[in-house]
Order: C-alpha cells, then sequence, then structure tokens
C-alpha cells in the first residue's frame, strides 16, 4: 500500500469530495474497476472524503455520475502539482527580475522637467535654453552638468537673478528666482530732470523745483523733458537741482477690430467627446480612430505623465483630446451692428491694457472696406507722465 501510495505522489493524486445518497456504491464500484481510494473519511451520512491517483479522476467522474452523486477536487498533491507551482514563481521572479532591471535603466534617465518660479519669463523660453545646454527629457543623468547649465543661462539671461537644478529621480527640477528691474535710485541730493515716460499732450503742470520745459496743450514724446533739473537767475547763473514736479497729460490707447460684413458664428453645443492615446517617449500610439464624430469642433489636449512615486516619472504619457461640437452660422453686419460689435471688441482689449489712470474720453471711429468694417476704439486716458532720470555731465 506504502509503494502505491508513493507512486500516486510520484505522478501526483487529488483529495475529492464525494456526495450522493449511493457513496458506498461508489466506492465498491471505484475498487471493481481497480482504482485506488486511500485515506477515505466519511465527514456526513451522504459525504465522503478520499485520495486517488490524477489520472484515475476521469474515470471516478463518470462512475459518480452513474450512481448519482456530485464529485469535486479539494485539494492537489504530488510532485506534477509542486513543479507546476514553482514553474509559476519562476516566471513570476523572472518577471520581477524584468521589471527591478526596467526600473533601474529608466532612473538613470530625465523623463520630466518641471520649472518653478517664474511668472514673467516664458516658460518655452527656459525649455530651450536648457535642451542648447544639455538637459532635455530623455537625457542620461551623468551626462547633464547641472553646474555648467546654471552658469550658463545665469551668464545668457539678465533676467533670471538665480537658478537651481535638482535631479531627483527622473525629474529634474529648476528652480528660477526672476531679477527684479528696479527702477534707478535717485537721492535727493542728485541732479535729475523729470521726463515724459510716454507719449501725449500736456494736461497740467506743476513744478516745485526746476524749469519748466513744456506748456499745457503740447505734445510731448517719450524721453522729453518736462522739468529740467537746473535753475537760472540774472545774477546767480545756472544752478543744477533735483527737479521735482507732477506732469499730467493725455495718453491714448488705441485698438482697431476689423469685422467682416459676412462672418461664422461658432457656438460651443453640449456634445462633446473624449479621446486618448499614449505617447512613448516620442511614439505615438492612438487608441482611437483620428477622425472625430463632429463636423466642427474645438480641441483641448489634456497631458498626464505617468510616474511610479512622487517624482520618478515613465516615459510614458497619457494624452486625453476632448473634441467639442461646434455649430457655425454667418452673420451679416451693417455699419451700426459692426460698430456695436468692433466697439465689444476693442474695449476688452483696451480695458487689459489701460491699468492706471482715469479715461477721459472714448473716440469710436469705423472705417468701411468692400468686405468688412474696421472699428477704432481710442481711449483718451489722464494719468501722470513724469518720472526723474539723472543728469549726466
Amino acid at each position: 500500500m506504502f509503494f502505491k501510495i508513493l507512486i500516486n505522489y510520484i505522478f501526483g493524486y487529488l483529495n475529492i469530495q464525494v456526495e450522493g445518497y449511493y457513496v458506498e456504491r461508489f466506492i465498491n464500484n471505484c475498487i471493481s474497476k481497480g482504482i485506488f481510494l486511500w485515506n477515505t473519511k466519511r465527514t456526513r451520512s451522504a459525504i465522503i472524503t478520499s485520495n486517488l491517483g490524477a489520472e484515475d479522476f476521469k474515470k471516478a467522474a463518470k462512475i459518480a455520475k452513474k450512481h448519482g452523486c456530485r464529485i469535486k477536487i479539494n485539494d492537489k498533491h504530488g510532485m506534477p502539482f509542486v513543479i507546476k507551482k514553482y514553474k509559476k514563481r519562476k516566471l513570476f521572479f523572472i518577471l520581477l527580475f524584468i521589471v527591478i532591471l526596467a526600473i533601474y535603466t529608466l532612473s538613470r534617465f530625465v523623463w520630466n522637467i518641471e520649472i518653478k518660479g517664474i511668472e514673467n519669463i516664458n516658460q518655452e523660453e527656459i525649455i530651450k535654453a536648457l535642451e542648447d545646454d544639455g538637459l532635455k527629457v530623455g537625457t542620461l543623468k551623468s551626462k547633464v552638468d547641472t553646474n555648467e547649465i546654471i552658469s550658463k543661462i545665469r551668464y545668457q539671461r539678465e533676467d533670471i537673478a538665480w537658478i537651481g537644478i535638482n535631479l531627483d529621480g527622473t525629474n529634474a527640477i529648476v528652480e528660477i528666482v526672476e531679477a527684479d528691474k528696479k527702477p534707478e535710485i535717485i537721492d535727493d541730493d542728485d541732479y535729475c530732470n523729470i521726463v515724459a515716460q510716454k507719449d501725449g499732450k500736456i494736461e497740467k503742470i506743476s513744478a516745485q523745483n526746476g524749469t519748466l520745459m513744456v506748456s499745457k496743450g503740447q505734445e510731448v514724446k517719450k524721453g522729453d523733458i518736462l522739468i529740467a533739473g537746473y535753475m537760472e537767475g540774472k545774477y546767480t547763473g545756472k544752478n543744477y537741482v533735483n527737479a521735482n514736479g507732477k506732469v499730467t497729460a493725455i495718453v491714448k490707447y488705441s485698438q482697431t477690430e476689423k469685422i467682416g460684413k459676412k462672418e461664422i458664428k461658432r457656438e460651443k453645443t453640449e456634445n462633446y467627446e473624449n479621446k486618448y492615446s499614449i505617447k512613448i517617449n516620442n511614439f505615438k500610439i492612438n487608441l482611437y480612430k483620428t477622425l472625430s464624430k463632429y463636423k466642427n469642433y474645438d480641441t483641448i489636449y489634456t497631458n498626464k505623465k505617468l510616474k511610479l512615486f512622487s517624482n520618478f516619472y515613465l516615459p510614458i504619457e497619457l494624452i486625453k483630446t476632448t473634441n467639442y461640437e461646434v455649430i457655425e452660422s454667418e452673420i451679416s453686419y451693417d455699419k451700426n451692428t459692426a460698430k456695436v460689435e468692433g466697439q465689444k471688441r476693442a474695449e476688452e482689449k483696451l480695458d487689459k491694457l489701460v491699468t492706471q489712470g482715469e479715461i477721459a474720453n472714448k473716440i469710436i471711429d469705423v472705417k468701411e472696406n468692400e468686405t468688412s468694417y474696421e472699428v477704432t476704439v481710442t481711449y483718451e486716458v489722464l494719468e501722470e507722465i513724469g518720472t526723474k532720470e539723472k543728469i549726466v555731465f
């Protein structure tokens, strides 16, 4: 018996459960058919558990069906199943090794560049400068000389007061402190003129110190001296001073909008569709048909780089493409409606441009062309235009 059990262990055996009213008939029939059962136990009156060789299971299943019994496998034992189990683990360890090797290899490259601290500087300019100096996505980290890149950018750009580059994981964090363009500091003891910062028409001028060089109603250009930094007397001669005073002028701001006599108006509906694609380094895989189901639409792209940890970016980017349906309709403009529309568009831009002073007047001019109207809106703004400038001898 022991020999039979050993043979079944080598070739594999099963622990089965048989349930039915005729389990005894099942056992007797198995024995008569030469099916070796061992460690047989009755758990309930109509349920038994037993061991049998894996190769005998199909024969036992037919016998169980013949006697109206249900048979199921509780567990598998023996060498074949052990080998199969460890085969799966071997594959798992191979895959794990490949993943670890891939992560290690990817960790040696820069897969993302994060720029912090800029407000007035164009980010694309900084990225271009970094690429020119050797820092770009896909660069081997060992080849990135951060000190050299920092030195070059500081030398090339006067608008950067400080720059730092930190390679953290696969992320290059570039921190920038913008240089403030501070106005020239003029002490009370310095000799200076008051000059015009902008073109304008003098509306009001008063001098506490210095000599007036312009009068009300006079047109001046940027850089013209408004109050000279000297005073001249009949007996005292010319004495240089720190000019002081206030100069108010009317400064003109204009914006021209072209309105076609016939224009296409685009209006978004509530309908939209999302499409996705994957970008692996510079290789893009579209997960959708490239054509939109809408005839007219506006598109917005949303990019998201994948990362394993906070600063461990992968060279994989998920791109979401959202197409918003647009309905187009033709609109006709006459001179009056073109004036209203053109004034609206022009004033939206002028209101962003004019941030100080008081709007004293608005002038609207409409010119008709063959296919369009040109609507020009001019703001006449009352503002101070004088600024101090040192006198250089």
